[in-house]
């Protein structure tokens, strides 16, 4: 008898537009995980609101992310596919968790500290708690692993503690999951900034999946390599965090290796790697904006996408509520 798979899940917060990082890091590899992993994957809404949102484009973004999640591959058939606020578990659990999470474990988590020193007019509680919704987020589901970058192994580590602070009050409740790190792709850098993680906060060196091909070629056109001399294509992370971060970005696209990509390059400078780089990215990503184009004009396809995933995944999160719900002791009809 075939045993049951395991289960993976993650989510992606609607705050921004997604771009190459958030493709190459992530959504590339959901995609080829769905034949190993029972998939969950999210668009992560309820998080977004920690940060003042238009309204209007926090709806926009919802939907037009679900239509590249599929364009990138995800099928609706064989993933589930939904929003976090469709699935009201997810802040029941989270109110729950805030009662078993210590001050000092929020305190300490980075990207509370990080964000806080960007938004200094708007340190809510939610800025504060959200690493234990992001726990409810993942417990629910009762997953083996968390599809997460480095930058995220924290709010994972937390999430395993409170899961096995859980189980040691309540008994057997939550399966407590493994981080997944991807070795490839895994954290790709801004093109003019290739010290920091590629973000929408510096559009300049940010490629968005969406963004037409011209602009991408003049964005790698533009991208930062260098000061040497040599103007040649090598890896090297601490010198030439440039010239790496575009060839990670090349080799991840293409498949070849870091020492093959030195050969097709050697002698030939940056002014032929990178406009090569950038015709790369602009051929894979030229059928997915066109597919999600046509995804988005169809509305009501969409919405049955999201309505189907959210049943899916309700039943699924509503097991798990219940059972945190009797172990704590709340009276159900």
């Amino acid at each position: 008898m075939e045993s049951e798979k395991k289960i993976m899940l993650s989510g992606i917060q609607p705050s921004g537009d997604l771009h190459l990082g958030n493709y190459l890091g992530a959504i590339k590899n959901w995609a080829d995980r769905v034949n190993d992993f029972d998939c969950y994957y999210f668009m992560a809404d309820l998080h977004t609101i920690t940060v003042r949102q238009d309204p209007k484009e926090l709806r926009r973004r919802s939907i037009e992310m679900l239509a590249l999640y599929i364009a990138c591959g995800l099928d609706p058939k064989k993933n589930t596919l939904f929003l976090q606020s469709h699935v009201p578990a997810h802040a029941q659990l989270g109110w729950v968790l805030d009662c078993y999470t210590m001050f000092g474990e929020l305190s300490r988590m980075t990207q509370f500290k990080d964000k806080s020193a960007k938004h200094k007019d708007n340190i809510n509680a939610g800025l504060f708690t959200y690493p234990s919704l992001m726990a409810a987020d993942i417990l629910l589901y009762q997953p083996h692993y968390v599809p997460v970058g480095e930058d995220q192994k924290q709010h994972v580590e937390l999430t395993r503690d409170l899961a096995i602070r859980f189980n040691n009050i309540y008994g057997d409740v939550f399966r407590v999951p493994e981080p997944y790190i991807s070795k490839v792709g895994a954290r790709i850098y801004g093109l003019t900034t290739p010290g920091q993680k590629m973000s929408k906060s510096e559009p300049n060196g940010c490629v968005f999946l969406m963004d037409d091909p011209n602009v991408i070629m003049k964005k790698f056109k533009r991208a930062v390599t260098d000061s040497d001399t040599e103007n040649c294509v090598h890896f090297d992370k601490v010198n030439k965090p440039g010239v790496a971060n575009l060839m990670s970005i090349y080799s991840t696209i293409t498949g070849k290796s870091l020492e093959d990509i030195e050969k097709e390059f050697e002698g030939q400078g940056y002014g032929v790697f990178k406009p090569a780089v950038g015709d790369a990215v602009v051929q894979t990503l030229t059928p997915i904006r066109e597919e999600a184009n046509r995804l988005i004009a169809d509305k009501e396809y969409l919405n049955s996408i999201y309505k189907e995933g959210a049943e899916k995944a309700s039943y699924i999160a509503n097991k798990t509520l219940r059972k945190v719900y009797k172990k704590i002791g709340f009276y159900q009809l």
